[in-house]
């Protein structure tokens, strides 16, 4: 079946309009920005991949480009999980910045790789990528290791968290990075007409994240109301 842009359109227009309201309202600085950038970066790949599928000759920078802003996801998502963690948030903060400098060097490579994707095909409403080893391996290791560091560590801060309000916060990171990651690795196991598709298809699942990410927002801005 021909792609269909719209799905991908109405999702980076929702997160673009969410980032909008967000940034006009209250709350903690550094939790109100950081929830902003993981919004815009989320509706970057969605036009991203609008843009791949709909010319799709000779657009491999943009495929390039797509695995840049991914590589995002994890570090910031971090960061934001240490802004809200209860205790012992230095190490957090280490780790974020550990993810944040793989993340730069792999996005050198992919910079400089002209070949990092050798391929996109486009189906329905998701991108297919082929990677040649070992990018596929390295590129993957780097990511899985950043989704299960999210939430491994989510879900420890929401146990050891004594602050109800604080918890209730952190919790909608949890929940919502389980929301997406789950469902994506069940359908790209699932369904083997997907291989290769899994960026695309976290991307969309990630919408998910985002309505916990708007959760997470609103719980912010009325419980912090003076931190504007």
């Amino acid at each position: 079946m021909d792609y269909s842009p719209i799905l991908s359109i109405i999702t980076a227009l929702f997160e673009i309009c969410v980032v909008i309201w967000a940034l006009r309202g209250p709350g903690r600085k550094s939790i109100i920005y950081t929830s902003s950038a993981l919004l815009l970066l989320l509706a970057a790949y969605q036009v991203l991949e609008v843009i791949i599928c709909e010319f799709p000759q000779g657009n491999m920078f943009m495929s390039r480009l797509a695995f840049i802003v991914i590589t995002w996801l994890p570090p910031v998502c971090i960061l934001l999980i240490a802004h809200l963690y209860p205790s012992k948030a230095r190490a957090v903060y280490r780790f974020s910045g550990l993810m944040f400098g793989l993340a730069l060097l792999i996005i050198l490579w992919i910079i400089l790789d002209k070949n990092f994707v050798s391929e996109s095909v486009c189906t329905i409403v998701f991108a297919r990528y082929s990677n040649p080893m070992p990018a596929y391996i390295i590129y993957s290791v780097f990511y899985q290791a950043g989704l299960l560091g999210m939430l491994l560590i989510a879900a420890y801060g929401v146990i050891i968290c004594r602050d109800h309000k604080q918890r209730r916060l952190l919790g909608q990171v949890l929940i919502g990075s389980l929301a997406f990651f789950v469902p994506s690795l069940i359908t790209v196991i699932a369904i083997p007409y997907t291989s290769g598709a899994l960026p695309s298809i976290m991307c969309h699942y990630a919408l998910l994240l985002a309505i916990f990410i708007i959760r997470l927002i609103y719980l912010e801005r009325r419980l912090n109301p003076d931190n504007a």
